[in-house]
């Protein structure tokens, strides 16, 4: 496999996403959906590379957005169901949405009284989000029920209220979880929200469900979906983002320089802060192919990117061979999170997008240009 992404067909910088492994998680999800009768979309937020929907569409119903933009993607680009969410819309985003969408989740009832009129004219099913207040996401920035977040309503906020119309409950406070995260998740739900759940035609869990990961157990997956349809007799919907392309193809990069500064430092001709920004903001450290940790090799090097930022530094990794001008560098596991978080910092090259077929030929689907560093400003 890493002889295939060293081609010289693929250009670098590139994302380049693998179709075969893209085509086995979407086999993996399909079971999940045949053998506990839940529905899985795709969440744009954490892929959206829309050259790839024709495969994933045989596979998933529909696709989750955050915003209009994103619903209209889904809509054009994917053709199926398109549920939404958002921490506020406005009313002209309302006006866009609404002809876009099959599902709709609110933040507050603030919110669902303001549309309330609208969206049940519109004939879309409304739902609420809310707030189970267990925490399992490792980093804070990643928390949906870390304390004062602005995401999702609490039980006690939700005393009282008239819920006349609501048809669902959204629930989403997972981050790359497995199976037994969940099966807490719902206890919390339940013990919180149980009531309603009685009252609902349906329950969106959100993402964070990595059941394409090595060692996930899917089948314990599988029971707690079953179990959750047959007690409350509702539909069942998870919207991952990180899971649909998780392990499905790297960032291909090459060594513009290498400079000294204690020690050898590599100028790469991609960006942390551009082109892989959580490295920055989580922080984390991406794993390459053939790299392990500074002075377990031979060589070992402080990875920059190529940005005027100071900060704009990957890591340090060490590697069988001196890197030179030229070297490749395959960042790993590039897909979800990644290219749709990118920017045109700086004005540095944008990495150009492919796809590698599954008889090894690479297409190229997408390259940047300076015009379209230019239509981002004014």
């Amino acid at each position: 496999m890493t002889e295939s992404y060293l081609s010289d067909a693929i250009p670098s910088p590139c994302y380049v996403c693998n179709e075969a492994l893209l085509e086995q998680n979407l086999q993996l999800m399909e079971r999940v959906q045949r053998e506990s009768g839940a529905h899985i979309i795709l969440a744009l937020k954490g892929f959206s590379m829309w050259s790839t929907f024709p495969l994933i569409r045989k596979y998933l119903v529909g696709c989750t957005a955050s915003s209009v933009w994103e619903a209209k993607l889904a809509a054009e680009e994917f053709g199926r169901e398109v549920h939404a969410y958002a921490p506020g819309y406005k009313t002209s985003e309302m006006d866009a949405l609404l002809p876009l969408v099959n599902h709709i989740s609110f933040n507050s009832l603030n919110q669902w009284q303001t549309f309330k009129d609208q969206v049940l004219e519109a004939g879309v099913s409304p739902g609420l989000r809310v707030n189970p207040e267990h925490q399992e996401a490792e980093t804070e920035l990643y928390d949906p029920s870390a304390p004062g977040s602005r995401l999702g309503i609490r039980a006690a906020d939700l005393q009282g209220a008239d819920l006349e119309g609501i048809e669902g409950l959204h629930v989403h406070n997972l981050c790359e979880c497995d199976s037994f995260a969940l099966e807490r998740t719902l206890k919390a739900v339940e013990e919180k929200f149980g009531d309603l759940l009685h009252k609902m035609k349906w329950l969106n869990l959100g993402g964070g469900h990595l059941m394409t990961r090595a060692g996930y157990d899917v089948d314990h997956l599988i029971k707690q979906l079953k179990r959750l349809r047959e007690t409350y007799d509702l539909d069942v919907i998870l919207e991952p983002g990180s899971a649909v392309a998780w392990q499905t193809g790297p960032l291909i990069a090459e060594v513009i320089d290498i400079v000294e500064n204690d020690g050898p430092i590599a100028i790469l001709d991609i960006s942390a802060t551009a082109h892989m920004p959580d490295v920055l903001e989580m922080p984390y450290r991406p794993a390459i192919t053939g790299a392990r940790e500074p002075g377990v090799l031979k060589h070992t090097y402080k990875l920059g990117g190529n940005s005027c930022l100071a900060g704009d530094v990957i890591g340090l990794y060490s590697f069988d061979e001196p890197l030179r001008p030229g070297s490749r560098i395959i960042f790993e596991d590039m897909m979800h999170y990644t290219m749709v978080k990118t920017t045109f910092f700086n004005g540095v090259e944008h990495p150009h997008i492919g796809i590698l077929r599954r008889d090894d030929n690479f297409d190229l689907v997408r390259s940047f240009t300076y015009e379209d560093f230019r239509s981002r400003l004014s």
